[in-house]
């Protein structure tokens, strides 16, 4: 969090979405993003400055965000089809080109507890592009290795042409946090 601060960001997770990027290329002027669960706002931060603030970004979170060139804030759980429906409102006709997720649950440290939590909220996020993702749009998603997770990546071959499970190396090498980049959605 130290060298973050030091960069100007709100949080470390960035190093981890720059490392998708730069291997993905999921980042391209004029896009439409979605970021579910975004405080404290640090993926919506590189989103904008990465784009010179030349996307549309959509960020979704219970807990308040300070605001952010280019980007639009709905305060609410994410799970509330009211709040879906805001979303929905926001973009009008428009799809988003990128949903992201880096949501993770509060951790008990109990694993029989914590994982499938974690995998209700990626399944959330999974459903949420059926929602709002345009065709051919793309999903990245934070999962913990686990129980559910192969079902998960499955799932999600199904409905994207390509899907990639890739651990970024700003991630803890102990951790068992893995992100699911997933490429041309086909409805």
């Amino acid at each position: 969090m130290l060298q973050a601060r030091r960069d100007g960001w709100r949080s470390r997770a960035v190093y981890k979405l720059e490392q998708i990027d730069e291997k993905e290329r999921i980042l391209k002027p004029g896009m439409i993003c979605v970021d579910l669960g975004a405080a404290p706002g640090g993926w919506c931060q590189y989103v904008s400055r990465k784009l010179k603030e030349r996307a549309r970004i959509i960020a979704v979170d219970l807990l308040p965000m300070d605001s952010l060139p280019a980007v639009e804030f709905i305060q609410g759980d994410f799970r509330d089809e009211d709040v879906i429906g805001q979303l929905q409102d926001i973009l009008g006709t428009d799809r988003a080109d990128l949903v992201m997720s880096d949501m993770a649950p509060n951790i008990s440290g109990n694993n029989v507890i914590d994982q499938p939590r974690a995998m209700y909220l990626a399944e959330l996020a999974l459903d949420a592009c059926r929602k709002v993702l345009k065709p051919h749009g793309d999903f990245v998603c934070k999962l913990f290795q686990g129980q559910g997770t192969d079902a998960f990546v499955t799932d999600s071959r199904s409905k994207f042409q390509r899907v990639k499970v890739m651990k970024p190396k700003a991630s803890r090498p102990a951790s068992r946090e893995v992100y699911l980049v997933a490429r041309n959605y086909q409805l």
